[in-house]
Formats: structure tokens, C-alpha cells, sequence
């Protein structure tokens, strides 16, 4: 889908939202189907090829509508409130076009501080003690939201599964895998091998919304008893029964978490899968992965610079021959510079760079302009008497 015709669907989804609002006194506030309902009316596995968009629209109340709970209907009593409202739906909009990962300051000043902000208006609305309020640089604050993720972020390195598992189930210990970034190539069958121990694990996760094209956030986790997970979450106060939890044909998800709500994350995946195909996924993945290698090729060329880990998915660790102070003057460079962005990490004590293939629409002219550019600015730094 390009920008053009991601303007005419977005009008459409636009007046689609909003008639679905405006006519929401037309609908049975309550589905009329069984548990199990949806199952018979997908295929079992997602498209190879894309679905076309149409197609996809057409199910929205074929499949889906059909099995909602109206929540903003003027006949829902039930349960409690749910807010909704256009500017809210704008903004979501936006945040999702932005795409930054809010995980500190540095990586979108707005986005934290706004938060921030936000978190002392709400306090200041509820009157709450100034203790909980930001503004006073005190102890206290709010925050919205907290996704916490693990894994080899430095280098994208793979701890040795089935070397790891044995032993964990050896001695009744529990495994959790996490594949945050990496988890989304395990489609591709070339990287598939990665993933070899699985087996093992009592749990595993990764999230889409780093590599599959789903926005964030969108973690999927798997347990393999899920009553390792429902007994420690089980909330069931009287108010939130109904008539099917029994009968073991639905899940329901309040027990699988902390929060009591949680969004209707899986609409983004059923969208994507569908618009994508399981081979356009895979295209997606691996011409991230072919460009990481480009640019590894490049700086194999440059016998100024050195590769410092394996490259195996779409992250290059790659740093200049020389001290720390070196690497670190050459990034303090490349990031003042502000044309392209990149981070470091530390790997066995050395100050290394980081490139990480993340835009959608990256192509490999951004990816050789990167170089020169990095190269130009490192003949600089050199000819300043770095060393």
C-alpha cells in the first residue's frame, strides 16, 4: 500500500469509523453468536499471496461485527464505561503514524515529556497529594503504560537453546524465551533453525511490532500450560462472570495479565497477515536482512574499520580500529551531523556502533549514502589526529 492509496482507505476507514458510530443505535448491542463462532468463518492459516483490500473491508462485517459487543451503544448498561471519542481516535491515528518506542528520553523527547506532563494533569483533576505529582521533582510521578521486553539488544546474539534447556528441565527450572526482535525471521524457514530448542521452554515471546509491520505495541506470548499463567492473574469477581467461562471452548484473557483491560491489539495482526501474506512477511524480513549484509560488505572493504559480532539478522555491530575515545568521537560526530541516527553499545569492553536496518522503506541508496557518510566522517576525525 503506498501514500496514495493510503490517503482514499484512510478516508474510508474514516467514514467507515464514523458511520459505524453515528449508526451504533442500529446494531444489537449484543452478539448473537456461540463461543467458537469465528473459527469456521477464517482460513486455518494466513494467505501465502495477499488478500486484496476490499476483500478485507468486506469481512470487517462479515466476520468481526458480527461477534463485537457494542460498548458504545446507548443500550449497553453493562459492566462499565469505556471512553471513546473522535479526538482520541485522531490521535491514535498519529501516534501509530509517528511509530517512535517511547523507552527513554533520547529516543523522542516529546513523547516522554508529554507523558509526563499528562500524568500530572490527571493527578492535578483527581486532586492527588503533590507526593504523586512530577512538576514538584519529587519522588513521585505517573506513567501510562510500561511494555517490558529482554533480549540481546547490544548484538543480537542467540544463548544456545538446546544446551540451556536440558538442564532447566533437569532441575524443575522455568524457561522463559524471549525473541523480542529476532522472533519475527523465525517465519523465514533459512533462520527457522534459530529458534531449535524451543521445546524446552515453559514460555516464549517476541513482538511483532519490532520487525513484522504491525505498529506498537504488540508482544505475543506463548505458555505452555497456561494455568501456570491464569493461577497467578485469576480475577473473577461477580460482576465480570458470564454464562460460557465454564464451559471450556473461550479464553478469557483478563487472567493471562496484570491489567484488567486490554486492547484490541489483534485486529493489527489479522490486517497485516492478510495484506501482507505469509511471502510478503517473508520478502519484508529478508530484504532487511540482504541490506544488513550490504552494509557489513561495505565496511569488510574499509580495512579502517572492523566488524565486532556476527551478522545474522539486520543489526551490524561495526566500530573503527582504535581506542574507545575514537568510536565515541566518530559517533558524537555521525549524531551531530543529525543526517543519519545511530546508537552503541559495549561488547567485551570495546565502545562499538551500531546499524540496525529499521525503516520500512529503507533501500539500499540510504544505506550506501549511510556509509559515505560515515566514512567521510571518520577521514575527518583521522586527519584531526584521532587515534
Amino acid at each position: 500500500m503506498n501514500a496514495s492509496e493510503f490517503r482514499r482507505r484512510g478516508k474510508e476507514m474514516v467514514d467507515y469509523v464514523a458511520d459505524y458510530i453515528e449508526g451504533i443505535e442500529g446494531r444489537q448491542v449484543y452478539p448473537d453468536v456461540e463461543p467458537g463462532y469465528l473459527r469456521p468463518l477464517i482460513p486455518t492459516s494466513a494467505p501465502q499471496e495477499p488478500d486484496k483490500y476490499e476483500d478485507i473491508v468486506s469481512d470487517i462485517e462479515k466476520i468481526i461485527m458480527p461477534g463485537v459487543t457494542h460498548w458504545h451503544s446507548p443500550y449497553f448498561f453493562a459492566y462499565f464505561p469505556t471512553a471513546s471519542s473522535y479526538p482520541a481516535m485522531l490521535a491514535d491515528m498519529l501516534c501509530g503514524a509517528i511509530g517512535c518506542i517511547g523507552f527513554s528520553w533520547a529516543a523522542s523527547p516529546a513523547c516522554t515529556e508529554l507523558e509526563t506532563v499528562m500524568m500530572d494533569w490527571l493527578g492535578k483533576m483527581l486532586q492527588l497529594p503533590e507526593a504523586f505529582l512530577a512538576e514538584k521533582a519529587g519522588e513521585g510521578g505517573g506513567v501510562i503504560q510500561v511494555v517490558a521486553t529482554l533480549g540481546t539488544t547490544s548484538c543480537c546474539s542467540f544463548d544456545r537453546l538446546s544446551e540451556v534447556g536440558p538442564i532447566c528441565n533437569k532441575e524443575g527450572m522455568w524457561l522463559h524465551i524471549d525473541a523480542a526482535y529476532a522472533g519475527s525471521a523465525f517465519i523465514c524457514p533459512e533462520f527457522r533453525h534459530l529458534l531449535n530448542g524451543v521445546e524446552f521452554a515453559d514460555s516464549f515471546n517476541f513482538n511483532p511490532h519490532k520487525w513484522l509491520l504491525v505498529n506498537f505495541d504488540c508482544s505475543a506470548m506463548w505458555v505452555k500450560k497456561r494455568a501456570d499463567l491464569t493461577g497467578a492473574f485469576k480475577l473473577d469477581p461477580l460482576y465480570l462472570k458470564h454464562s460460557h467461562q465454564d464451559s471450556g471452548l473461550i479464553t478469557d484473557y483478563r487472567h493471562w495479565q496484570l491489567p484488567l483491560g486490554r486492547r484490541f491489539r489483534s485486529l493489527k495482526l489479522w490486517f497485516v497477515c492478510r495484506m501482507y501474506g505469509v511471502t510478503g512477511l517473508q520478502a519484508y524480513i529478508r530484504k532487511h536482512v540482504q541490506l544488513a549484509h550490504e552494509f557489513e560488505s561495505f565496511v569488510h572493504q574499509d580495512p579502517r574499520f572492523e566488524i565486532c559480532a556476527e551478522v545474522t539478522l539486520g543489526l551490524v555491530c561495526f566500530r573503527l580500529k582504535g581506542s574507545n575515545k575514537l568510536n565515541e568521537a566518530l559517533l558524537e560526530r555521525i549524531n551531530g551531523a543529525k543526517k543519519i541516527h545511530l546508537v552503541p553499545c559495549h561488547l567485551r569492553d570495546k565502545f562499538v556502533l551500531r546499524f540496525a536496518i529499521c525503516s520500512r522503506v529503507v533501500e539500499s541508496a540510504h544505506v550506501q549514502l549511510a556509509w559515505e557518510h560515515i566514512r567521510g566522517l571518520a577521514t575527518d576525525l583521522l586527519a584531526a589526529g584521532m587515534e
